[in-house]
């Protein structure tokens, strides 16, 4: 984590990391001015507040209460070295406590990673540089031979080459990458979570065998999302990009809406038109830009090429942001390894959503077939020794497709958790099943998954397949555990006569699409300096239903973008008209603002925890809608999962709209004891909003010019770093 240091007044500090600001200070008799903690007391803090932290999420495991549980924490300081000393972490637990959940809480406390980094004896490394931006993935390469050449199965060039090609890449874009974590927690089975220094909302993660294939697997996966816009899907990009010469690529083009919002000619192609507009009821406007928010403007298509004939076909970047996530982009060292990629993980998916919504009992793979790979059979019986029964199956579905499938059961909570891989290789695809399943996860992380089901409805809800695709964390039906299986085992092989040869693997997945009568469409990136490949597989891609388009598109935040940000400056008559498009959109009550309107708000502000519901509360008070208003407060202290503070603010608000809404109580008769409850901060601010004196409590004033929303300025800056690059790019061609 990359932790920026400020230089406040006299001896204070500000350090700024994610979306935390931390101030220290000095004590009055050390020069300072007292009036913030010191950085060696943040520190000792840290072990405590962090021992305490594991107590708290094994109690909440258990359903044991933390009410009358005590830790304090002392620091011995040897007087002969003030630097040795010894921090004494003290538990005081009550008595009802079992002797068992009294050996897991200590248990628990010694995981503290607070601890285990100081007794690991962390390595200090200072340095003077140049510029702090120069040599930005220096951590990234820390421990990688220069020498060495490793190469697996799949790749055209050694992980060593291709890690250092990448970090090239993002260095040049001025990026700085840092890894947030490293999890290993099985024999051959790595993963990490990489993130821009400067943007964290741009992450992505990797798994492989080793920490070098790791490794290239997240950086792979960030160069392929910066190439495709994947960082910034449905995001809003600011007026400036909306007027640009080009709002995504240069090779873009802008069909303008029709009098009639009929689909402009040149757009899309037959073939795809009978795929997404089945009932002819798509129109233009469905598709502008969510990024850009131009309707003037009109529809931003982009260039794909149709693989059965090399024609051009332009398709709205509002479909592809709608309906297919990051399903069907890849990077690689050659666009043919790219391509085996990219469609390796369309199959995979595709095949997966088949096998999870018709509930299909997979063979199994026969122990001798799993001896040949004997990395495997370790992690799996790694995973089996700490008591998690494993599956590994074969998905080939008959030896249609090279999928295959780890599924780990956890008796403890009774969840499961299909993993599927694919790969033209069987070992491949069954090793990126097994670092699927682990990929960021630790041994309590398992905890979480849901149980499996016969409720068919349950298994079909296309919500299910989206949680499967997001982290594999969707349900599954207790059919597809049955001994007997609906396919035969194949000891299935799509890799090539030669090894390495990734162009004939890549023809003969393109081959399974065209006998499944399925076109293809792909645009391929190289102005970042990596061969990205895009493909879309009409009726055979998608994540979100076809339908969505029509339904539940991205650019409905273009009706109510504006309004929202502008939301203290509107008149009551511009806030009445706001509060009638929400209520007439029929919406979810539950969705948060910032996937409504595709900013990103700080997540620890009320805007970044705001929802559709609490937003017309708001709305209701500052129009002076009390019924109305206490029926959404109602409804958000029943259901809404706030912070603490919020949750009290509005038990506040509903006594004092109780109050008023009925003619035999006086607010005058309660206010000592609301204040006596509530505080008086609070309830100024609860008065006021019942009043009218007070609008939008919590919500900063900000605009269309994003005006104090650092994060999602941090977002832009990151995108328009990459805007920069293809501008000059084209500027060169």
């Amino acid at each position: 984590m990359e932790i920026k240091v400020n230089f406040l007044e006299n001896l204070r500090l500000e350090a700024k990391f994610d979306d935390f600001t931390v101030i220290t200070d000095q004590p009055i008799r050390y020069k300072g001015d007292g009036s913030a903690p010191s950085p060696f007391d943040y520190f000792l803090a840290s072990s405590a507040l962090c021992a305490a932290y594991f107590v708290r999420v094994y109690c909440l495991a258990r359903n044991i209460s933390t009410d009358n549980i005590r830790i304090v924490q002392n620091n011995i300081v040897d007087p002969e070295n003030r630097y040795n000393q010894v921090f004494k972490i003290q538990c005081e637990l009550p008595e009802d406590i079992s002797e068992r959940d009294r050996q897991g809480i200590l248990r628990a406390i010694d995981r503290c990673t607070v601890k285990k980094v100081v007794q690991t004896q962390p390595e200090f490394q200072v340095e003077l540089v140049d510029n702090l931006a120069e040599d930005a993935q220096a951590l990234l390469m820390e421990g990688l031979s220069k020498t060495d050449k490793t190469y697996i199965e799949g790749k055209d060039l050694p992980l060593e080459e291709s890690i250092a090609n990448m970090t090239a890449i993002l260095e040049s874009l001025g990026m700085k990458i840092e890894v947030a974590s490293w999890r290993n927690i099985v024999p051959h089975v790595w993963s990490l979570h990489i993130r821009d220094a400067s943007s964290p909302m741009c992450f992505t993660n990797g798994k492989g065998a080793s920490k070098e294939a790791a490794l290239a697997s997240a950086l792979g996966e960030f160069i392929e999302r910066l190439s495709c816009n994947f960082f910034y899907n449905d995001q809003y990009f600011g007026a400036e990009l909306a007027q640009a010469d080009f709002v995504h690529y240069p090779t873009e083009k802008w069909f303008p809406l029709s009098a009639d919002d009929s689909l402009p000619d040149g757009l899309l192609d037959a073939y795809t038109r009978t795929v997404y507009d089945p009932e002819g009821e798509l129109c233009g406007s469905h598709l502008i830009d969510t990024n850009s928010g131009n309707i003037e403007r009109g529809i931003c298509a982009l260039p794909f090429t149709r693989k059965s004939d090399g024609a051009t076909v332009y398709i709205p970047s509002n479909l592809i942001e709608n309906l297919y996530l990051s399903n069907g982009m890849s990077a690689g060292n050659t666009l043919a390894e790219a391509q085996v990629q990219c469609l390796s993980e369309i199959f995979e998916r595709a095949v997966k959503k088949q096998i999870i919504e018709q509930e299909i009992a997979l063979p199994d793979v026969p122990t001798e077939v799993l001896e040949r790979y004997p990395h495997l059979v370790e992690g799996v019986k790694a995973l089996e020794a700490q008591g998690y029964p494993v599956l590994v199956k074969d998905a080939s579905l008959g030896g249609q497709f090279p999928v295959a499938c780890v599924t780990l059961m956890n008796p403890r909570t009774g969840g499961v958790f299909a993993s599927f891989g694919a790969h033209p290789s069987m070992a491949v695809a069954i090793e990126r099943s097994l670092t699927e399943l682990l990929q960021g996860r630790s041994f309590e992380g398992l905890n979480d998954l849901p149980p499996p089901t016969f409720n068919s409805m349950e298994v079909s809800e296309p919500n299910n397949f989206v949680e499967h695709f997001i982290d594999s964390s969707g349900v599954v039906s207790w059919r597809f555990f049955s001994a007997k299986a609906d396919y035969p085992f194949v000891e299935w092989d799509f890799s090539a006569d030669h090894q390495a040869d990734n162009q004939q693997e890549a023809d003969t997945l393109f081959g399974i699409l065209h006998e499944l009568g399925k076109e293809v469409y792909q645009m391929v990136h190289t102005d970042l300096g990596a061969p990205v490949v895009r493909m879309i597989v009409p009726d055979y891609s998608e994540v979100y239903p076809i339908e969505d388009l029509i339904w539940d598109n991205t650019n409905q935040a273009l009706q109510f973008r504006e309004s929202i940000l502008n939301l203290h400056r509107l008149s009551t008559e511009q806030l009445a008209d706001l509060l009638n498009q929400l209520e007439q959109s029929q919406l979810d009550n539950y969705m948060d603002i910032i996937t409504l309107i595709g900013v990103e708000f700080d997540e620890n502000t009320v805007w970044g925890q705001l929802t559709l519901l609490e937003l017309k509360i708001l709305i209701q008070l500052a129009l002076g809608q009390h019924e109305d208003a206490l029926e959404g407060v109602e409804a958000f202290l029943q259901y809404n999962d706030n912070t603490v503070s919020r949750q009290l603010f509005y038990r506040a608000v509903q006594a004092v709209l109780e109050i008023e809404l009925d003619d035999e109580l006086e607010r005058s008769d309660f206010i000592v004891n609301l204040r006596r409850m509530y505080s008086d901060e609070v309830m100024n601010a609860v008065e006021g909003s019942v009043d009218g004196t007070v609008r939008f409590y919590g919500l900063t004033p900000t605009d269309m010019n994003l005006t104090g929303l650092d994060r999602h300025q941090r977002l832009l800056e990151s995108y328009r770093k990459l805007h920069a690059a293809r501008a000059a790019k084209s500027s060169d061609q």
